[in-house]
């Protein structure tokens, strides 16, 4: 037998796949079966020198001196596994996975990331298939055995969470070669963040917090402990690891940054992708995406909107195959939560210390050698530090966050110095707070002594860039914590992530951007509230972000819209701070100005709870700022309240704001106002005093010489000449409109304009032109990604138009796409709308029960969002109402109308994607 391989090796794990569907099926064959297995197993990997230091019931973990030698034996073992009569049992598929890397050996066994990768590189294989990572495939590529060749299969998220993995596969004509994809993070939908590091340890918690969530009666369950205890990896890995038992995935939200409760459902909103409704509250659109969702929702740092938990036993209470893993340091108090206390990591005994190769087998020790080596290649615990390499993990009661802070001092001083310091700074740490747990009081000490070894510069930079939130470009914490220009800014912040007290995240376009865990970004705030220059710092911190958002704001509608969305996106908690200190009594003014500007980002981006609530309490706190700021503000709440289906708050708000425009003779204020107050009245039914308003709204715009007051003006007063039934006049507007948005690269415009004058068409029956409309639209959306809201807007009136052209087939599988669409992003008037012309198409197929089922369906829509018809949807779909009403008799047609009726939004939604109904 060959003895155990050190330094670098390459590993070949193995496993049956269906293992235990086969012990279940005939036990005792497979006993006879297994048996066999691991006589093929044993006899290929030591004929080729390969070392099984491990079985694992059907697994099997072997190390080779060189990795032709392994990639060998997996080739001979499945050779010999194929060739095989199982007797009995089923044929066993044996899946592989090879990867090399330095480990460490001790008793037999291998310790280190390369063992753990290589498992999770065998996870996500299938029986029969050979995996092999990046850095095995280049040491065995030129030696391949004859007639075989490595396939290319890209690279891939692991579930470990670290880098992804370049993986290839093993092909040879004597071996399966076709294979279901990869059992990655990319073959079921999640975002779950990858990892800068490895995680060390924690298999026990891991497996217990996955078996936990699995059982049936677990259904919220919370990870508690102390800042620094590792709850929000061990979360992470542990979704990772239940990625296939979900079929709708699992999704990271993390709450670090809020600390206004009403916030947490735009977050939750957000990791989903759910896009806010205007007719319902944004809790209500996230129970009806989740209601039938098999998902894992992973909310992370919930102490910080504790009081928002209701909302998550609502969404809990209300979606039955949905489960919770939250993170926080105080359980949320929900009925049916379950608890899982965060243990430190296993720690040995300082008085009592082990031999030097057990010492390594504690995670606390595992950690800190694992980071110590990322920042000093080679480190090793020797039999002289030892002693104080456990002390040290002692002394921080095996919490991650503190022996990471720890490790990273190994550049500049070795583990004995590092305990002295540790141990004096302890110390003067135990006249603290005494009603801080005793963890939190040892991570303080482990910051506060990490804090003392920056020099003053570092000192001063570390706790001006707690004025953040959410992260930081270099950029900006050169305008905002350096503005006499008398720091080195990259060589400081340089400094700050090598010592661990600020992360390195990639953001836009590539641009790295910053950013501090949560417990140092607290005690970075302390620093700075004692330096004395804390107001100083989030001025020009309120400052910068109120030019940014007025640099943004007019972009926001023009052809570098989608840039500066995501910008504002990627600073959108930064500019939650400077709104809560300026609004919150420091700058008023300021607060009011800044959350004027970002009045259509918030509309834009979905954001319309937030953005009006932000408005609502600027206005309040904002009385004596000057009036153009007012009428800003005002615009912007009586716009988001317009879309959020509150009229009359909109009325009232954009009636404010028209006049305080004209006092100032703002043109462009005055236009904007006027039409949004004449889409109102239109939506309201007063078609006279919306012509009246729209009129004007265009003449002033024309006044004003803006081209986007222009075009906007023209689409609006296009809607309106609609509604009163003159077609070709609102073509003429919309067409001047058209060209006036072109010119200005304002593609999302486009979009919108081409839209309105597809449904135009179909108003007008003319299903040919609507057709080609609709498709420029459909296309445009797709091609620019991110606007599922005028794809399913475009799908819609494609499938009105195929309806009116008698292709009921094609016109139903557009309609079904674009329900699916709408129901996701909760825009129920639509759905209401999307029901309704699918009643139409089900009448074209001669299913009159069917559709009359649809029509009531979508009538009680309608009167639940309290959106009746306007006139030009009157005229385009009573007519094929009063045809299906007319084929039925009239209790046949009352009858199947209240079925309709009686349909809950989901149950209309489901009947209506089921399709044709059996006959009879």
């Amino acid at each position: 037998m060959a003895s155990p391989p050190t330094g670098t090796v390459t590993f070949l794990f193995t496993d049956i796949e269906g293992s235990t569907k086969l012990w279940e099926h005939n036990a005792q064959a497979m006993e006879v079966a297994l048996a066999r297995h691991d006589e093929l197993l044993r006899r290929a990997i030591e004929e080729h020198g390969g070392y099984v230091f491990k079985t694992v019931g059907d697994a099997f973990c072997a190390a080779f001196l060189t990795a032709p030698d392994a990639l060998e034996a997996a080739l001979d073992a499945q050779r010999l596994l194929l060739k095989e009569r199982w007797g009995e049992s089923d044929p066993l598929r044996v899946r592989m996975a090879l990867h090399m890397g330095a480990a460490e050996e001790r008793d037999g066994d291998y310790f280190g990331p390369p063992v753990n990768r290589v498992a999770r590189l065998l996870s996500a294989g299938h029986g029969g298939q050979v995996l092999l990572s990046l850095p095995t495939q280049e040491l065995v590529r030129d030696q391949l055995p004859a007639g075989t060749s490595l396939m290319d299969l890209g690279e891939r998220r692991l579930k470990d969470l670290f880098r992804p993995e370049r993986i290839f596969q093993l092909t040879a004509p004597s071996l399966p070669s076709e294979f279901p994809p990869l059992r990655t993070l990319e073959s079921h939908p999640n975002n779950l963040p990858l990892q800068s590091t490895p995680l060390v340890g924690r298999e026990r918690e891991v497996r217990e917090i996955a078996e936990r969530l699995r059982s049936e009666e677990v259904r919220l369950l919370t990870l508690t402990g102390a800042g620094g205890t590792g709850k929000t990896r061990l979360a992470l890995q542990a979704a990772a690891d239940l990625l296939e038992e979900f079929s709708d995935g699992a999704f990271f939200v993390t709450l670090a940054t809020i600390t206004d409760p009403e916030l947490m459902p735009s977050a939750i909103a957000g990791s989903l992708g759910v896009k806010e409704s205007a007719e319902q509250p944004l809790v209500e659109t996230l129970k009806n995406y989740l209601q039938e969702k098999h998902l894992l929702l992973l909310l992370d740092n919930f102490e910080q909107v504790l009081q928002g938990a209701f909302a998550v036993g609502e969404l809990v209470a209300a979606c039955p195959e949905l489960k919770v893993l939250a993170t926080s340091r105080i359980p949320l108090r929900l009925y049916g939560e379950q608890e899982y206390a965060v243990p430190p990591l296993a720690l040995p005994d300082p008085r009592v210390l082990p031999p030097l190769k057990v010492l390594a087998q504690y995670e606390a020790v595992r950690l800190f050698v694992e980071r110590a080596r990322a920042v000093k290649a080679g480190f090793e615990v020797t039999n002289e530090s030892a002693p104080a390499v456990a002390e040290i993990c002692a002394r921080l009661d095996g919490l991650p966050l503190a022996i990471e802070l720890a490790a990273a001092r190994v550049r500049m001083l070795p583990p004995q110095a590092l305990l002295k310091r540790l141990s004096d700074r302890l110390k003067l740490l135990k006249g603290g707070a005494r009603d801080l747990p005793t963890r939190q009081q040892t991570l303080r000490g482990a910051i506060d002594w990490s804090y003392d070894l920056l020099n003053e510069e570092e000192k001063m930079l570390f706790a001006r860039l707690s004025v953040f939130a959410g992260g930081r470009t270099l950029e900006v914490i050169e305008e905002i914590c350096d503005p006499e220009g008398n720091l080195d800014i990259l060589e400081v912040v340089e400094s700050l992530v090598e010592k661990s007290l600020l992360g390195q995240e990639e953001g836009l376009r590539g641009e790295p951007r910053f950013v501090m865990l949560e417990t140092v970004h607290e005690y970075a705030r302390e620093k700075l509230e004692r330096s004395g220059e804390a107001e100083q710092i989030k001025r020009l911190h309120g400052e910068y972000f109120l030019t940014l958002a007025e640099e943004a704001e007019p972009s926001l509608r023009g052809a570098a819209q989608l840039e500066w969305r995501e910008r504002l996106e990627a600073e959108h908690d930064n500019m939650r701070a400077a709104l809560s200190w300026s609004i919150g009594g420091r700058d008023a003014t300021l607060g009011l100005r800044l959350a004027g500007m970002l009045s259509r980002f918030w509309y834009v981006g979905g954001h319309l709870s937030e953005g009006r609530r932000w408005l609502e309490e600027a206005l309040v706190k904002g009385s004596e700022a000057p009036p153009s700021a007012r009428a800003k503000a005002l615009w912007g709440l009586g716009d988001l309240a317009s879309l959020q289906g509150d009229q009359e708050r909109g009325r009232t708000s954009l009636g404010e704001a028209l006049a305080l425009y004209r006092e100032l003779e703002d043109k462009k204020g005055i236009a904007e106002s006027l039409c949004d107050l004449g889409w109102i009245e239109m939506v309201r039914g007063g078609h006279e005093r919306a012509k009246e308003l729209l009129e004007e709204g265009l003449a002033v715009a024309r006044e004003s010489g803006d081209e986007w007051t222009i075009s906007y003006a023209l689409n609006m007063r296009a809607l309106s000449t609609l509604d009163q039934g003159d077609l070709e006049e609102a073509n003429a507007l919309w067409e001047e409109a058209l060209a006036l948005y072109r010119k200005l690269g304002d593609t999302g415009r486009v979009r919108s304009v081409l839209f309105n004058m597809a449904y135009a068409e179909c108003v007008r029956g003319n299903h040919e032109r609507a057709e080609t409309l609709a498709g420029e639209v459909l296309t445009l959306s797709r091609e620019k990604k991110g606007d599922p809201s005028m794809e399913a807007g475009s799908l819609l009136a494609l499938g009105i138009a195929k309806m009116q052209g008698g292709d009921h087939e094609r016109a139903g599988a557009l309609l079904e796409e674009s329900l699916m669409l709408l129901r996701e992003l909760g825009f129920n008037r639509d759905v209401a709308e999307c029901l309704e012309v699918m009643a139409e198409v089900a009448g074209g197929l001669g299913q009159d029960r069917r559709a009359a089922r649809l029509w009531g369906a979508a009538e009680a829509l309608r009167e639940a969002t309290d959106n009746p018809w306007v006139l030009f949807e009157s005229r385009l779909h009573e007519p094929y109402l009063t045809a299906a009403r007319s084929r039925m008799e009239e209790a046949e047609w009352t009858e199947a109308w209240e079925e309709g009726r009686a349909m809950t939004l989901d149950e209309a939604i489901s009947y209506a994607l089921e399709g044709e109904e059996a006959s009879g």
